[in-house]
């Protein structure tokens, strides 16, 4: 019984944890760029899309599609950058916790 005691001690810690991380990514936000820097665009940590920034030079009407590529690239740069800090602050999150299966991979319960 101590042992199940243990585990639902580390559960609360881990909860408490991810409301920590939940909030930080909340207030956190990440660049992706494109172009060398001529279009940005802004995410908060959660993958909202905040802000896009187009250097002027690229509103021409003959540098549409240049523009529309840049855009989706610097998203994907963006979210990249998303996904690895969410990776980080998971592993700050479960850091110590020896939950059987591991995590993030998933809880394996021994019933």
């Amino acid at each position: 019984m101590k042992n199940l005691g243990n585990m639902l001690k580390q559960a609360q810690q881990m909860q408490s944890r991810m409301a920590e991380m939940q909030a930080k990514l909340d207030a956190t936000t990440v660049e992706g760029a494109a172009g060398a820097g001529m279009v940005a665009v802004t995410l908060t940590g959660k993958g909202d899309l905040k802000r896009v920034s187009i250097d002027p030079s690229l509103m021409a009407a003959d540098e549409r599609e240049v523009l529309e590529d840049l855009l989706v690239a610097a998203h994907a740069d963006a979210k990249q950058k998303v996904e690895a800090m969410m990776a980080e602050e998971m592993q700050k999150a479960t850091a110590g916790l020896n939950l059987p299966g591991g995590l993030p991979g998933g809880l394996k319960l021994p019933f």
